[in-house]
């Protein structure tokens, strides 16, 4: 009697060849960019153990210090412009990060992007190293800190432009919103993870909070360059439809490339296409092409304040928590990862609904406008008490990071492929650097500004955040409009753009 294969290989056997290789890729970048974001989340968590309220702090009996109320802290931030301090550390990272970005997407357009992601993670790995090698070394300098933060920054503007194109290689645009949605979670994850790692040392040795993320990232910088696959036809499957099919019978043939040949199986056979369909362009965008794409221009301004918003929350929230709610370093740190925590939520709702509706700008400014309430809800009775300060920090990571999340992803993913490009899959890296890029300007002014207002008053903060909801969602008016008006006219639905 013959046997039945093993339920196992079944269900191995019953996803397409195709559908391994994007599976694969998907979990890849999303490791990789775990790893970027994990590697920038403890300076935040640090932040309230370099200065922190030394009368509460028990002194060793073996410890020969001066007689002060700073003697817990490490020099320089141990003086009363520690605030201005951190802004420096937080902008020396995210002004180079802004104006590497612009130049990153460049060059992910013309280098392999297994070889630049795999330097980038590694030199990431590095210049974080180095930055927690500082406890070790005893550094008080201010520049080396201000320095290694700056070239941490140069070197982490690898990371997006170059996962986006490569997950942007391998899905069309069918369920993007909602697939990329769900993938973009790496942010928040990244956020949680490098939040707790730091936490664990930050007490006690916080030079290891930085060394540990530094070595993960450079771990899977090496497994970069022995996996990623950079696109479809490297692997002999056929790249996916970025737009509608103007020849409804052979769409579904292109949507199922590599066909059902089992993982186990040999490649199954792609039928060849007209010449002139086939072919596609190959010289790189160039870069005012790329801002001529419609749309680019009003989701990149948009990004800036929404992750303005974002970035300072993602550097300030520990230190608010400790001070308003007065929680210790560790505490702070870990109940600032439910914003994160949200923020997964809230990236995947954006992308689902996005797909159903259609309708990217419309999605992202609702968002945005609920978020403005909520922010000032959370600085007002965010504190009173533990289930309040729980509820509304998840609630506002999923109405601030939702936005963010679809515009980083989904909605460079439509622009990079948009239809005015005729095929050309070489601009995506380009677009979303220019997007990515644009909106790192909000996220090095952000902490900046939080840095100068904060001593004014958290509310001053808050203010400041509130009213750049209000600017994102004002630079998606118009495309709000015309989503709007083709949903009534019953005309197609827009994407974002049109």
């Amino acid at each position: 009697m013959r046997s039945s294969l093993a339920p196992g290989i079944q269900v191995i056997t019953s996803f397409s060849r195709d559908s391994w290789y994007r599976s694969f890729t998907l979990l890849l970048t999303f490791l990789f960019y775990t790893a970027y974001h994990l590697s920038r989340k403890p300076i935040s968590i640090v932040k309230s153990q370099l200065h922190r309220n030394c009368s509460t702090v028990i002194r060793p009996v073996q410890l020969n210090v001066t007689d002060n109320d700073t003697w817990c802290d490490w020099a320089p931030f141990d003086q009363d412009n520690y605030k201005t301090l951190f802004g420096a550390l937080d902008n020396s990272f995210l002004v180079a990060y802004a104006i590497g970005m612009f130049f990153s997407g460049i060059f992910g357009e013309r280098l392999p992007l297994r070889y630049y992601l795999s330097v980038g993670m590694i030199l990431s790995g590095l210049f974080t190293s180095l930055f927690g090698l500082g406890y070790y070394w005893n550094i008080h300098s201010i520049w080396y800190y201000v320095f290694v933060q700056a070239m941490n920054g140069l070197a982490q503007t690898t990371g997006w432009p170059a996962v986006v194109a490569c997950v942007g290689n391998w899905f069309g645009k069918g369920k993007r919103g909602f697939i990329m949605g769900i993938w973009n979670s790496h942010t928040s994850v990244g956020n949680i993870l490098g939040s707790l790692i730091a936490g664990v040392f930050v007490s006690t040795s916080w030079g290891m909070s930085f060394i540990v993320p530094g070595l993960i990232i450079t771990s899977t910088g090496i497994l970069c360059f022995f996996f990623l696959v950079e696109k479809p036809e490297d692997v002999k499957c056929t790249s996916p439809q970025h737009h509608g099919s103007q020849n409804p019978e052979r769409e579904p043939l292109l949507q199922n490339s590599c066909s059902s040949a089992g993982v186990l199986g040999s490649p199954a056979a792609v039928p060849s296409l007209p010449a002139e369909e086939s072919e596609e362009p190959t010289e790189a965008i160039s870069f005012v092409g790329a801002l001529c794409i419609p749309g680019v221009v009003e989701f990149s301004l948009c990004l800036l304040f929404a992750k303005l918003v974002s970035y300072t929350f993602l550097y300030w929230l520990p230190l608010y928590i400790s001070n308003v709610a007065h929680f210790e370093a560790k505490e702070a740190g870990d109940m600032s990862t439910l914003f994160d925590v949200g923020g997964i939520v809230g990236g995947i709702v954006a992308g689902l609904v996005s797909d159903y509706s259609g309708g990217r700008a419309t999605t992202c400014c609702f968002m945005l406008l609920a978020a403005a309430p909520m922010l000032f809800l959370y600085n007002s009775i965010g504190q009173r008490n533990l289930g309040t300060t729980i509820g509304m920090l998840l609630v506002c990571g999923a109405l601030v990071n939702g936005p963010y999340a679809l515009i980083t992803t989904a909605v460079s993913a439509d622009l990079g492929t948009h239809e005015s490009l005729r095929g050309n899959s070489r601009a995506l890296s380009t677009v979303t650097a220019i997007i990515d890029g644009t909106g790192s300007i909000g996220a090095a002014l952000g902490p900046l500004l939080a840095g100068l207002i904060s001593p004014t008053g958290w509310n001053n903060v808050f203010y400041m955040l509130i009213s750049a909801d209000v600017f994102a969602c004002f630079f998606l008016s118009r495309l709000v409009y015309k989503e709007v008006q083709g949903c009534c006219g019953h005309t197609p639905r827009l994407r974002g753009v049109k």
